[in-house]
């Protein structure tokens, strides 16, 4: 059981109760979706526990394997069996809606030596029936890693807007003062109210913009880039560029240009080259510098102002970071760094309950885009097609043969990053090519 992947659902710390019990009727109702916090050897561990009643008798799921069991009084029990042969049995008691008891595990590979745990359940809090607000927050400190044991700085609830700003890559805030140590600083965690392991976090970026009027960059080219021919003539590069950037204008332009690139201009495409949910507590706290299944250093140019970023929830509220502010990069990231420089950003973010997605994905106003990391350009290439796969089965209900039918004649592919650990590919898709395909309507609640 415990080697295959977790269902990811988590413990909310929210006000939130249980569903009431009939004044003439002693038993507790315990239908209904509850998040599982199960203490590993002193890691949580989040599972989601959905149940059915009838009477005393139980029937549901426990992170995906089938469970019977019964309720009697203030005291729950049931069993789920996993199809490989592992299975799960818990014990526990209700009160003031909370499940408190403990889980026998076995695990299907080794069924001779199972091992028990402690565990606290809760139901799954509604959604807050209030107006969307708007945070303006000023951080104070900057994380080098995606760690779900961090400190959330502010608690947002879907449909609210935050209005903050992040450091560069280095550190260096607005005024070009060094805040935190380099490697990619991240604003926030954010705590997202009612965010469980298994939703979908959705993050509109509504406005990116400069807020100092230079960024720096070097003269290299990543390894993954060059050919042995090339890696020689580069062997002297890898120098400090620094660019001014005219807001004006639109345009960067290096301040020592050289022989050759006096009147080379770039136009200014500020980009968040960070954008993350934290991983499950049970993986270690990746640095700011990598990236995988729950976004991170992404360095994707697309992520840009209108842009909307999909990424999976693995943890109680989400707890999203980002940072690594770009004036403006080209496909890849090829020098190791864009134009690296803070930013003013403004978001709003929402949820899609009970929805979990492989990796992430983004949205333009013309394409939908479905993100590939990997170790290789050639797993990054793989992961990036079952992404969008998955997508226009979840959405549009394609079958195998239309999905490949629909890839094989719109597919457009863009090489995201090369300059650290995972390299980068995103499927594109152009909402235009697609708009025949009626997507799939939302099913009734």
């Amino acid at each position: 059981m415990l080697r295959k992947p977790l269902l990811f659902t988590a413990l909310c710390a929210l006000g939130f109760g249980p569903p009431p019990v009939r004044a003439d009727d002693a038993r507790p109702t315990v239908a209904g979706s509850w998040v599982v916090n199960t203490d590993f050897y002193g890691t949580p561990l989040y599972w989601r526990l959905a149940l059915t009643q009838q009477g005393d008798a139980l029937t549901g799921e426990f992170a995906g394997d089938k469970l019977e069991g019964t309720v009697r009084g203030a005291a729950v029990e049931f069993l789920a069996k996993d199809p490989a042969g592992g299975s799960e049995q818990a014990k526990a008691t209700i009160a003031g809606g909370t499940m408190t008891g403990s889980i026998i595990f076995i695990d299907n590979d080794d069924l001779k030596h199972p091992h028990t745990h402690a565990f606290t359940a809760s139901f799954v809090p509604a959604r807050a029936a209030r107006p969307p607000r708007r945070h303006e927050f000023t951080p104070t400190v900057f994380h080098r890693q995606f760690s779900a044991f961090a400190k959330p700085v502010l608690t947002i609830a879907p449909g609210d807007t935050l209005a903050t700003s992040t450091v560069d890559a280095g550190g260096a805030d607005a005024k070009g003062v060094t805040r935190v140590l380099g490697g990619n600083p991240q604003t926030g965690p954010f705590y997202i109210e009612g965010a469980m392991p298994g939703d979908t976090l959705v993050v509109r970026l509504i406005r990116l913009r400069l807020n100092r009027d230079y960024a720096v960059s070097d003269d290299g080219l990543v390894p993954r880039v060059t050919d042995g021919n090339l890696a020689v003539k580069m062997k002297d590069t890898g120098k400090a560029v620094t660019w001014h950037l005219d807001q004006a204008k639109g345009v960067a332009t290096t301040e020592k240009p050289g022989d050759h690139l006096g009147r080379y201009t770039v136009p200014l495409r500020p980009m968040l080259g960070c954008i993350a949910t934290a991983p499950a507590p049970a993986q270690a706290a990746p640095g700011t510098g990598d990236s995988g299944g729950f976004g991170g250093n992404m360095d994707f140019n697309e992520a840009i102002e209108g842009a909307t970023v999909y990424l999976p929830v693995r943890n109680p509220g989400a707890l999203l970071y980002f940072g690594d502010g770009h004036a403006a990069q080209g496909d890849g990231e090829l020098n190791g760094n864009a134009l690296e420089t803070s930013l003013d950003v403004q978001i709003t973010v929402d949820l899609v309950p009970g929805k979990a997605m492989p990796t992430p994905r983004l949205e333009s106003a013309t394409h939908l885009m479905a993100m590939g990391l990997g170790g290789s350009l050639d797993d990054a290439f793989r992961i990036a097609t079952g992404n969008m796969a998955a997508w226009l089965t979840e959405d549009y209900k394609l079958t195998p043969s239309e999905v490949a039918q629909v890839l094989g004649t719109a597919a457009e592919y863009r090489i995201s990053e090369v300059a650290d650990r995972n390299a980068g590919i995103v499927l594109k898709l152009s909402k235009e090519r697609l708009r025949p395909i009626t997507p799939a309507a939302p099913a009734a609640k």
